[in-house]
């Protein structure tokens, strides 16, 4: 162990976790803990953000006990977060006014079709990047101010904060309702529906037609600088950084050049495509987003291909369907046969995110005939990733002009060796992981650093970065490229599953 440390808080849509890294990258004491996941309806999903609070508190006590380090010992603390997890909060009292709206939630789906109207998903995609979609922070605010009631005379008043989970961490981290600061990052602010791309301010225009009152809105910051001073336990301690965790994972896998790309394998599967300086608009369902910005230098911007069923497929298989008992064991029951025995699972289940931006999609399992046992499931379910991740290459082939060599590859599911395999294989290139698998915390520990004077440059943190392990295609591309035909014909039935509700109808 060098010092000086960074710590960095990684809030995920499962589980909460802190990592210190030391002065060479290197993680020297982690925590985690999982929250509660609740379902109130079909397609909703929601957690309950003082739970989030209360478990991030833990787990830094936790990673600093394990490190054997005194807060005071920290130079910074970062924050990467889920992304377009949205919480409205009184600002007196610092108690959330409802549960938080997961990004998976597909609630305001029909009130997406209502704003979208004519232009339907592309009205605000020339400002934003992003699509018209539930996926996104903007129309779940838009939600709650409707459905909470007496809640939009609250927010009209300035009484109540929104803010996505990097918001409501910084603001808790910092003071809370005694001075806590409200602010938010270019990332985290992309990815609202309600953030221009090019001022990289909120949109008068946008939040007049959502009917989102400013006065809730943060302040837009960088991704790495200081914010403000933690109170409590990490008193003193600089709060320095703040990216989305796909950006963050950017940031930590060291793609600061154009035509560098880096899959995160988590809950959902995200990969980005650094573009430069200037937002790159996508035509086959990619996202344009902001990948980061350090201080006052420009914003740099990514091609997104977001996923939003990966490792949580194999959590259903573990969890609802009780085929595994823990997910470490899908591996070697995949492994015990040669191929998917004819089954291709599609995890559509709260639609497809891209290349499709599908609400009416849900999850199918096809191609089953008696011959498929579970050890055949176990893999068409791993599989299932590997193919996501295809269709979102081959577009951002298409959008960009940029063909990837290699492509670099993080998070919890990157431990799984068959995975990664038949990721090259059907990629038709090398797949690398690094050392240090769990990219998302060092990014946002290397902003902090950065914020703070711990790493000069972004040069000096491509010096930290190392090659664990690579995985070469193995299989001849014709044999790819037929799966890859029966993949797509069974994405294609997963289409239209559900039917807008007729006019007049309640929804």
């Amino acid at each position: 162990m060098t010092g000086p440390y960074v710590a960095a808080i990684d809030q995920g849509t499962t589980s909460s976790r802190c990592i210190v890294f030391d002065r060479d990258g290197r993680p020297v004491g982690a925590d985690q803990r999982e929250h509660r996941q609740i379902f109130p309806k079909p397609g909703w999903v929601e957690h309950d953000a003082a739970e989030i609070w209360a478990k991030v508190r833990a787990v830094v006590a936790g990673a600093l006990a394990a490190a054997g380090l005194q807060a005071g010992e920290l130079s910074g603390l970062g924050i990467t977060n889920q992304r377009e997890t949205t919480v409205l909060w009184d600002r007196s009292t610092g108690k959330p006014v409802h549960n938080a709206i997961v990004w998976q939630d597909t609630r305001t789906d029909a009130l997406c079709r209502e704003l979208g109207g004519a232009d339907g998903q592309d009205r605000f995609r020339a400002a934003t990047g992003l699509p018209l979609a539930s996926y996104f922070s903007g129309p779940k605010a838009a939600w709650l101010l409707e459905h909470v009631p007496g809640l939009r005379r609250r927010a009209e008043n300035g009484e109540i904060a929104f803010g996505t989970v990097d918001s409501w961490l910084i603001w808790n981290l910092t003071g809370g309702p005694d001075g806590g600061v409200h602010v938010t990052d270019v990332t985290n602010a992309s990815r609202t529906l309600l953030m221009d791309l090019g001022t990289l301010q909120w949109d008068a225009g946008i939040l007049a037609a959502m009917g989102i009152p400013e006065a809730v809105l943060p302040e837009i910051r960088s991704s790495c600088e200081v914010y403000g001073r933690a109170v409590g336990p990490l008193a003193g301690v600089p709060v320095a950084a703040a990216l989305g965790d796909q950006q963050a994972a950017v940031f930590g896998q060291t793609c600061y050049g154009a035509g560098e790309a880096k899959n995160t394998y988590g809950t959902g599967s995200f990969l980005l495509l650094n573009t430069g300086t200037r937002p790159v608009p996508s035509k086959n369902g990619l996202l344009t987003t902001v990948g980061y910005r350090l201080g006052g230098e420009p914003a740099v911007y990514c091609l997104e291909g977001s996923i939003a069923v990966t490792g949580a497929l194999v959590q259903w298989f573990r969890d609802q369907l009780g085929l595994i008992r823990s997910a470490g064991e899908i591996e070697e029951l995949a492994a015990s046969v040669p191929d998917n025995g004819g089954a291709y699972v599609v995890p559509a289940f709260s639609g497809l995110y891209a290349p499709y931006w599908r609400s009416d999609a849900r999850g199918v399992i096809t191609g089953l005939t008696g011959y498929v046992t579970r050890a055949h499931l176990a893999r068409a379910v791993l599989e299932a990733t590997s193919w996501q991740t295809r269709e979102v290459v081959d577009a951002m082939f298409q959008d960009s002009g940029v063909r990837i060599s290699s492509l670099k590859v993080d998070g919890g599911m990157t431990a799984n060796g068959l995975l990664m395999q038949h990721q090259a294989d059907v990629l038709g290139v090398p797949v690398i992981r690094p050392v240090v698998a769990e990219t998302t915390s060092l990014g946002a520990a290397y902003a902090a650093g950065l914020a703070t004077g711990v790493w000069r440059d972004p040069d000096e943190l491509r010096a930290h970065w190392q090659r664990d392990a690579e995985w070469t295609p193995r299989r001849a591309p014709e044999e790819r490229e037929a799966e890859y035909r029966v993949w797509r014909k069974a994405v294609e039935r997963s289409f239209g599953w559900v039917e807008p509700p007729a006019q007049g109808e309640p929804v």
